[in-house]
């Protein structure tokens, strides 16, 4: 058999180096596709109400791959957590990089108990979405949601004017508690005029008491 000539031979490997990379970023690109389309689907029906099939469907896909890119549901899950969690904490982090310092917590609470929020549940946050379901979901999705929670916290503190202080914590422990809750009541119920009242009230209350 003629030996292939060096130049060629290298050329080969170079090519099928480039063929594995290409591979790997299409396999990387799905399965990015893969957890935003399931991050939406967590925020929209809820852990339970989300299925594989309809998941890869949305994501354009097959439901026979899913496997290729996870170990189980509760491994996508778990990364559909930290993809939702990651989003809130980015667009809380965005708004306050785009005002003054001594507005961005003034900012942020608008924007997070505004009307356009209480709407959109697919792309808001994920704690309001999903907190009362927490505690029934497997402990890689309580893991990832926990930390999420937790960075939502310290920026809530950093941007507080009492950040530094004794007692700063705390503060931003009770502003992110009255936040999802009054967003998760203001989607619950059927009033609008009532769902309206609960974002104002508390935007109103959480405003004076960080001026």
């Amino acid at each position: 058999m003629a030996e292939i000539p060096l130049a060629l031979s290298v050329g080969m490997q170079y090519d099928a180096r480039n063929m594995k990379r290409a591979a790997r970023r299409s396999k990387e690109a799905t399965h990015d596709r893969i957890v935003e389309a399931a991050a939406r689907a967590i925020r929209r029906s809820g852990y339970n109400g989300t299925g594989v099939a309809d998941i890869m469907k949305d994501a354009g896909l097959t439901h026979g791959g899913f496997y290729a890119h996870f170990g189980s549901r509760e491994a996508m899950l778990a990364e559909a957590a930290d993809r939702a969690g990651s989003e809130s904490v980015a667009l809380m982090e965005r708004i306050a990089a785009a005002v003054p310092s001594e507005q961005a917590l003034p900012a942020m609470l608008k924007a997070y108990l505004s009307k356009a929020h209480v709407e959109s549940v697919e792309s808001g946050c994920a704690t309001a979405a999903l907190g009362s379901e927490m505690p029934r979901q497997a402990p890689a999705v309580r893991r990832v949601a926990t930390r999420r929670i937790k960075e939502m916290i310290d920026l809530v503190a950093r941007q507080s004017p009492d950040w530094g202080q004794k007692g700063a914590h705390e503060h931003a422990l009770v502003t992110v508690a009255t936040m999802v809750g009054a967003l998760t009541l203001a989607r619950a119920v059927d009033d609008p005029r009532l769902s309206d009242a609960l974002r104002e009230a508390a935007l109103k209350h959480l405003t004076s008491t960080h001026d």
